[in-house]
């Protein structure tokens, strides 16, 4: 009896994934690996601005010299207002944020007035000669502008501390007006009628400033900023400081710029003087009162 050798046979389905497996692992190889993940990077921050302009409702405390002739001045804002040309400080604030560091600058501009009820002679300057006659009214027309840096050095939640530095510009024009007596020497004033009057013409300083800020979110879309400097060290002025206080609150958003109301306290002191006998001029004075004020951030 003969036996015939066995075939192995192999099925359609087995042959069907010898050959598609084969395939496939063909392809594999033919393709590589796979392709590693995409990890993107963080955005890098952007610059956001914020321009707020503002009223300052003056008052002032302090010392003026014109021509040698010191007056003390104690005028609060309703004084002003009632011999000035201006109702307030005319302020505009600008500020580019970019991360920690921001840049910004603020201008203000006033006329102001100041009458004999609220001014009082004070003494006379080495050299000038005479008794100071009464003081009638005092005039000062006045540019401040201030420029510079801040760096956020500290942050913990709602709560920020920036440093700063930077510099103030002044500018100031002033008239002093006396009542004409026999015992007032008018050699280097300007007499009309029965006035004299003293004009400073034009003074300009530059003050170097450093100081700090706390920023501090009180809630989604309300802010309290406390800021305070020191400058002039000889320089400019003898010495300056500044301290404010401002709560800024989100009033809405319209075509990508959020607004936010402003309102707080600024107080500006300054000594500087120039000159001496009857060229003299010093501004020693405290300039204070409340800032409202509307920011646009975009």
């Amino acid at each position: 009896m003969r036996y015939l050798p066995q075939r192995l046979s192999c099925g359609p389905m087995v042959a069907a994934g010898l050959v598609f497996g084969g395939a496939s692992s063909t392809l594999a190889a033919d393709l590589g690996p796979p392709p590693a993940p995409v990890v993107e990077a963080p955005a890098l921050p952007s610059w956001t601005y914020r321009f707020t302009p503002y009223g300052w409702l003056l008052a002032l405390n302090g010392t003026e010299t014109i021509r040698g002739r010191s007056v003390k001045v104690d005028a609060s804002f309703a004084d002003i207002v009632k011999a000035s040309d201006t109702l307030v400080a005319l302020m505009g604030d600008f500020e580019a944020r970019n991360g920690p560091v921001s840049l910004f600058t603020n201008a203000v501009w006033a006329n102001i007035g100041v009458d004999g009820n609220r001014i009082r002679s004070r003494s006379l300057a080495p050299g000038v000669t005479g008794a100071l006659a009464t003081s009638l009214s005092l005039d000062i027309d006045m540019a401040i502008i201030e420029a510079g840096a801040a760096y956020e050095v500290y942050r913990s939640g709602p709560l920020a501390f920036d440093l700063l530095a930077g510099a103030r510009y002044w500018h100031q024009s002033a008239d002093l007006s006396l009542a004409v007596t026999g015992a007032v020497s008018t050699a280097d004033l300007d007499v009309v009628g029965s006035r004299a009057l003293a004009h400073s013409g034009s003074v300009d300083w530059v003050d170097p400033m450093i100081g700090g800020r706390i920023r501090y979110t009180v809630s989604p879309g309300h802010e309290l900023l406390l800021r305070g400097d020191i400058g002039g060290f000889g320089l400019g002025s003898d010495f300056s400081w500044q301290a404010i206080g401002a709560y800024g609150f989100e009033l809405g958003t319209y075509q990508g710029v959020t607004f936010s109301g402003v309102v707080g306290y600024r107080a500006l002191y300054v000594d500087y003087s120039q000159g001496e006998g009857r060229q003299r001029y010093q501004y020693d004075m405290l300039q204070h009162g409340p800032v409202l004020g509307i920011s646009a951030r975009f």
